[in-house]
């Protein structure tokens, strides 16, 4: 279990090894989320956190000729 200190201007200091843990750094996003039996604190994800597999096949390949390939049909 982690705690944390709120203080008068609201902000929260998240212990280090959680941070590392998480993987979160310096102007990171978290979420925090209700659910039914309390609050998840889980690092955001980048929007484009899959940008750098873009094109990455070339344009001769389609999605569907892959996975027949990888089929082995």
């Amino acid at each position: 279990m982690y705690k944390a200190k709120v203080t008068s201007k609201g902000q929260v200091t998240l212990p280090k090894e959680l941070r590392k843990k998480i993987g979160i750094d310096a102007g990171s996003y978290i979420e925090i989320k209700e659910t039914e039996v309390g609050y998840v604190i889980s690092k955001q994800n980048e929007a484009d956190c899959l940008k750098k597999y873009i094109g990455i096949l070339g344009s001769k390949t389609s999605g569907d000729e892959l996975i027949k390939e990888l089929r082995g049909e």
